[in-house]
C-alpha cells in the first residue's frame, strides 16, 4: 500500500500555501494526498444534547473548510488521488498519530487564531519536533515555496544520527531533477586559533579536512545508490545554524536529521532545527531517526 502525503488544514492563509506545496509533493511523488482537519469542539459532540435537527454548525464549518481545500488540491493537480478527514482532537496530536501512516506530514507556518508576528506556530513545531515521519514546515519567501531555485540544501549530521536525512535528500532530489548541496559547518575552537597565525591556519585545515571526510563517509551509500543525483559537498566555517540559515536562501528546500529517543515525550529538536524552523528562507523537512 502506498503511503499518502499528509497535509495539515485549518482555512488559514498559511494552511492553504501549505496544501498547494503537499499537493504538488504528491504529484511528483506519485503519491496520494490526505488533509486532516482537527476539530476538539468534535470530542464533545455526542457528550452534548443536541436540540437542533440539522448538523451542528461547527461540523458544516470543517466539512466546508475540508472540501476547499481538496478542490484547490484538485484544481491544481487533478491526477493526484485525494482524501479528507475531520478528526476530533487536538490539531498536533491528530496529526501526528496520522504520520504513523504517513509517507511525509505537511504543516503550514501558522495557524488560526495564532499571532500573526509569529514565525512559527505551536501546531508546526510539535509536529516537527515529535513527528514519527519526516515533517516538512511550508514557510520562506516566495521564489523558495515556489520551487524556482532548482536546488535543496541538506544539513550534514554524523553519520550515525543522519542517515534518514541523507537518504530522504537523495529522493528528494532525484523526484525533482534538482542539484543537492550537501553542508557540513566546522568551527575552530578559540584556543587552537588565538595567538599564532600559523597555527591557527594549520589547525583551520585540520577542522575543514575532517569535515570533508565525515561528508564523504556520511554520503558513500547515497551516491552509490542514486548515481543520477547531481552533488555539491560543502564545508563551511561558522556555526551550522547560522550556515544553513543563510544558504537557504538559495534553496527550495532544506533538510535535516533529527534524532528521536525511545520513551522521550518532549519536544526532540536540537537548536539547528529549531533556528531553521523559525527563520529559513524556504521550506523546512526534519527527518527523525532513532537513537
Amino acid at each position: 500500500m502506498t503511503l499518502p502525503l499528509v497535509v495539515g488544514v485549518d482555512g488559514s492563509d498559511a494552511s492553504l500555501t501549505a496544501v498547494d506545496w503537499a499537493v504538488d509533493e504528491a504529484a511528483r511523488h506519485g503519491v496520494p494526498l490526505r488533509l486532516v482537519h482537527a476539530s476538539r469542539w468534535e470530542r464533545y459532540e455526542r457528550a452534548v444534547p443536541s436540540h437542533s435537527l440539522g448538523r451542528p454548525s461547527e461540523r458544516v464549518l470543517a466539512e466546508n473548510l475540508v472540501a476547499a481545500a481538496a478542490e484547490r488540491a484538485g484544481q491544481r493537480h487533478p491526477e493526484v488521488k485525494i482524501t479528507t478527514d475531520i478528526v476530533p482532537d487536538d490539531a498536533a496530536d491528530a496529526l501526528l498519530r496520522a504520520g504513523d501512516d504517513a509517507f511525509v506530514l505537511v504543516t503550514g507556518s501558522r495557524g488560526r487564531g495564532e499571532l500573526k508576528g509569529m514565525l512559527l506556530g505551536s501546531v508546526g513545531l510539535a509536529v516537527a519536533a515529535r513527528a514519527p515521519c519526516p515533517a516538512i514546515v511550508v514557510r520562506g519567501d516566495e521564489a523558495g515555496l515556489a520551487g524556482s531555485h532548482e536546488r535543496i540544501l541538506l544539513g550534514a549530521g554524523e553519520p550515525g544520527t543522519g542517515a534518514e536525512a541523507v537518504r530522504f535528500a537523495f529522493r528528494e532530489a532525484e523526484a525533482r531533477g534538482c542539484a543537492l548541496d550537501v553542508v557540513r559547518a566546522w568551527r575552530c575552537p578559540a584556543h587552537e586559533s588565538a595567538d599564532d597565525p600559523a597555527l591557527a591556519g594549520e589547525a583551520a585545515r585540520r577542522h575543514e579536512a575532517r569535515a570533508s571526510a565525515l561528508l564523504d563517509t556520511l554520503l558513500q551509500e547515497a551516491v552509490t545508490a542514486r548515481p543520477g543525483v547531481l552533488v555539491r559537498r560543502v564545508t563551511a566555517e561558522g556555526p551550522a545554524h547560522s550556515v544553513l540559515v543563510r544558504r537557504s536562501e538559495a534553496a527550495d528546500l532544506v533538510i535535516v536529521g533529527a534524532r528521536r529517543r525511545e520513551g522521550h515525550l518532549g519536544l526532540q529538536l536540537g537548536r539547528v532545527s529549531h533556528t531553521l524552523l523559525h527563520h529559513a528562507h524556504c521550506p523546512v523537512a526534519v527527518v527523525p531517526q532513532a537513537v
